[in-house]
């Protein structure tokens, strides 16, 4: 096949879920504390599950350098590098996700840095996350609003609930092995389980397949 760069898409993805495992069910198994298996999955308010995750955090003096070190030893999930530098290849990619820098660097690296737009995290002298700062509100919506405003069609998949505006506002929406609950709340997305399928699907919006 001869790789052309549609240059007029752009094709947004979350990272936990669809590149990566979940960071907090990771931690949660390493720590043994159950609660922290809670993710974006299961609640749909970000803003009370980060403060929950904080609390926890805090009160388990689990510092980021903790967080980090287990981070470092989570492998990408099964193809999703060949997948991506597929994707790479015919369009333009950007990672959009509700994680923070420090923790996705480490996998920025293994996926050969993609553009990726992240929060940031409050840390103090210990170490410990005393709070969160997002990037913007709805950042993954306003961000696919910004790239359609400068006339470029989106692309956008996602597992979790706090993708779905960022699905809604694209062009085309896909959910990627997304869990029961949210595919029952949003039958309107097409459903795809594989990368395989979702490499399909996504060359039938650019207008080609192999």
């Amino acid at each position: 096949m001869v790789f052309i760069l549609v240059i007029m898409y752009i094709v947004c993805f979350d990272l936990e879920g669809v590149f990566t495992p979940e960071v907090w069910i990771a931690v949660s198994k390493a720590t043994g504390i159950d609660d922290l298996k809670l993710t974006t999955r299961d609640v749909s308010d970000y803003d009370v599950l980060m403060k929950n995750r904080i609390a926890i955090l805090k009160k388990n003096n689990i510092t980021i350098k903790d967080i980090q070190e287990i981070i470092s030893n989570m492998d990408l999930l099964p193809g999703a590098k060949e997948f991506l530098d597929y994707i790479r290849s015919v369009a333009q990619v950007v990672i959009l996700t509700d994680s923070f820098v420090e923790f996705v660097m480490l996998f920025m690296k293994k996926l050969d840095f993609p553009m990726c737009f992240c929060h940031n995290l409050e840390i103090n002298e210990e170490g410990i996350i005393t709070d969160y700062k997002i990037r913007i509100s709805e950042m993954k919506k306003k961000t696919v609003l910004a790239f359609k405003k400068l006339n470029y069609e989106v692309i956008a998949a996602g597992d979790s609930y706090n993708d779905v505006s960022m699905l809604l506002e694209a062009n085309h929406g896909i959910l990627f092995r997304p869990p029961k609950n949210v595919v029952e709340k949003f039958p309107e997305f097409p459903v795809v389980n594989e990368y395989d399928e979702l490499k399909d699907l996504i060359s039938k919006y650019l207008g080609f397949s192999d």
